[in-house]
Order: C-alpha cells, then sequence, then structure tokens
C-alpha cells in the first residue's frame, strides 16, 4: 500500500523516468516496467497511479507544457519592453531544461506519436499556439500585423527546426549558438521592415538605432544584440497566459 503523501512524489518520479527512458530509447516503444525500473518503483506501483502507460505518457507531455508555460510567464513578466519580451521567449524556448538531449528525444518521440494519436497532437497544437502568440503579441506592438505575423511564423519554425537540428548529435547546436541564431533572424527581419504609418509618429529608425520621436518620451526597442540576455496559430496574438485552452482530459 503506498504511503499517504507519497503520491505526488510518486508521479513525479515516474514522470521524469518516462523522460529519460524515452529520451534513451528515443521513441515511445516504451515498457512500464521500463520506466517504473528507472524510477526505482515497481511495475505495479506504476500501473497504480496511471493505470496504463498511455496515461503516464499524456501526462509527461503535460509536465513538458507546464514548466514551459511556467518558465515562459516568469520570464515575460521580467521583460520592461515589446523587444525584451521577444527575447525573452527566443531564450526560453532554449532553456537547459527543455533543450537538453533527452527531453529533445521525447519531443521529437512525441511528434512522431502525433500522427497516430489525436490526444497527443492536441497536446503539441497547445504548444505551438502558445509560442506563436507570445511571438505575435509583441511583434505586433513594433510592426504591422501582416509583418508581424510573418517573422511570428519564421521565428517559431526556426525554433522548431533548431530542436531538430541538434537531435542530429553528429552537429549540435548549443543553447547560446541557437539564440542567436534566432535572435540574428528576428532583428534582420525587424530591420528590413518600417513600422507602420501609425506608429512612425512614435517610433523611427535612425543611423544609431531606435528612437522615440514622440513628445511623451516611450522608448520603442526594436533591435537587440544577439548575445543579448533574454513555450503556432491564435490570429487574435494574445499572449501565452490569456488564452483558454481546452481542457486536458
Amino acid at each position: 500500500m503506498p504511503k499517504v503523501g507519497m503520491e505526488p512524489v510518486r508521479r513525479k518520479a515516474l514522470v521524469d523516468a518516462a523522460l529519460r527512458v524515452i529520451g534513451d530509447h528515443g521513441s515511445l516503444a516504451v515498457t512500464m516496467s521500463d520506466i517504473a525500473r528507472q524510477a526505482g518503483v515497481s511495475p505495479a506501483l506504476a500501473h497504480h497511479y496511471f493505470g496504463s502507460k498511455e496515461q503516464l505518457l499524456i501526462e509527461t507531455i503535460r509536465s513538458l507544457l507546464r514548466q514551459l508555460r511556467s518558465d515562459t510567464v516568469a520570464a515575460l513578466k521580467a521583460a520592461k519592453t515589446p523587444r525584451e519580451r521577444l527575447s525573452a521567449v527566443i531564450r526560453i524556448s532554449f532553456h537547459a531544461d527543455q533543450f537538453a538531449p533527452e527531453t529533445i528525444a521525447a519531443w521529437l518521440a512525441f511528434y512522431a506519436e502525433a500522427q497516430r494519436s489525436e490526444e497527443t497532437r492536441r497536446f503539441l497544437v497547445i504548444y505551438a499556439s502558445r509560442l506563436r502568440s507570445n511571438l505575435l503579441a509583441d511583434l505586433k506592438a513594433l510592426l504591422p500585423a501582416d509583418a508581424a505575423e510573418r517573422i511570428a511564423e519564421g521565428a517559431a519554425a526556426m525554433i522548431d527546426g533548431l530542436y531538430i537540428r541538434q537531435s542530429l548529435k553528429s552537429a549540435p547546436i548549443g543553447i547560446e549558438a541557437s539564440i542567436a541564431l534566432t535572435e540574428d533572424y528576428v532583428n534582420a527581419l525587424l530591420a528590413a521592415t518600417s513600422p507602420s504609418p501609425q506608429r512612425g509618429e512614435d517610433v523611427r529608425r535612425t543611423d544609431e538605432g531606435v528612437s522615440d520621436a514622440g513628445a511623451n518620451g516611450r522608448k520603442a526597442e526594436i533591435a537587440a544584440p544577439s548575445s543579448g540576455p533574454a513555450g503556432h496559430l491564435l490570429p487574435q496574438g494574445r499572449r501565452d497566459d490569456h488564452i483558454e485552452h481546452p481542457k486536458d482530459k
């Protein structure tokens, strides 16, 4: 009989073990016994907490999404300007926990499973929606809507592509290099895209960067250095913490 109060601890241990085992195997072709052994518990106890391997795998995806969302919300709260918030979203996307080899392998395994599992696909759509929404919300503060949507799509695709590239162990790309590549992409398109006429009164580009032309003295940051500090489809461009997601089953 499991000890009282141990359920949350055991459940987390099993989720963490599932992530490691999936990462080691590079696929979801693992057994409950494999996961239980990694967690240091019996297969019977693993079944007691999750019922089936499928439910444990779904909880593993939920756990990844919860952590990514929590890190993103905290980073966005700390950023002060739209450009800083863009950098925060980019940096969090390559956070060490998410960019670890076993985590990347698990993400790729879940994408493969999404071709067969509607529930897995639904969770990955949630991830894509959050990423695009967070990018788009601050790009729209800097650019016309059509340009903002184009850059958001490109940046999201680049982030996902760098995850796939990282899975090729023969040609890995580090965290800082991945951040720099994405920042360079965003900076290049921001520099090439003029603000809309409505924003031209407040923001103009100069040889030194971007300066405020408004009377209230506000600054609008459009470019940030690649090395500077710093989780796809919501037409409204709302930020992640305003999204109403479907309830988990």
